[in-house]
């Protein structure tokens, strides 16, 4: 069965639910968006190797493990997403040490994280695609579709069970110079979701 390979295209959250978000996957030669529900800890971490401007001060999980797999000489080749089970996807993180290879079953979430870290390709098979993706063929550059497209993401986000509604912080009100003070300040006190959502706002304005 052959692969296709997919990038990352950003991550949505909820408009009601705290702490729902979603890691948005796009084929590289399609059209087909992959949308995988991720939980906080991963968002901030996926956002965090996206975002090249945020340095945390110490090092999150996933940078720790890059730093102890380059100095064991172990190397990220590849993440295959390979299997999708009862709304589950389940993925293998392909490494090599010294011309071996070996397979690793990890969370689809940590994988990526890990990906990102590495420069490392995702992948899945087609039928996975085609049961769990977004096609947008003939409607990709219109607004009711991409209106269409954030109700399925929102949708898909509202199912997680016993998660708290509590609404978002607006950071639109603020100035661009507090702005990149708030974000300083979060970074510096490990804040990341909040430095990930400040940091948002600031690109909107530029």
């Amino acid at each position: 069965m052959s692969l296709i390979k997919l990038n990352i295209k950003g991550i949505s959250y909820s408009q009601t639910q705290n702490g729902a978000y979603a890691l948005i996957l796009s084929e590289e030669f399609g059209n087909r968006k992959l949308p995988i529900v991720i939980g906080a800890f991963e968002a901030q971490s996926i956002a965090i190797a996206l975002e090249k401007e945020i340095m945390p001060p110490r090092p999150l999980t996933h940078d720790l493990f890059k730093t102890f797999a380059e100095r064991y000489n172990i190397v990220v080749i590849q993440v295959i997403i390979h299997k999708l089970l009862d709304g589950v996807f389940y993925s293998s993180i392909i490494c090599e040490r010294e011309g071996i290879e070996e397979i690793i079953d990890a969370r689809t979430s940590d994988a990526i994280a890990l990906a990102l870290r590495f420069n490392a390709p995702i992948f899945t098979y087609k039928n996975i695609l085609e049961k769990a993706g977004i096609n947008s063929d003939s409607e990709a550059k219109s607004e009711d579709f991409s209106k269409k497209e954030d109700l399925i993401i929102e949708d898909l986000l509202t199912r997680k069970e016993s998660i708290p509604i509590t609404p978002k912080e607006d950071y639109s009100s603020y100035t661009l110079k507090n702005l990149n003070k708030m974000l300083e300040e979060a970074v510096t006190n490990e804040e990341y979701e909040k430095a990930v959502s400040i940091r948002d706002e600031i690109s909107k304005r530029q």
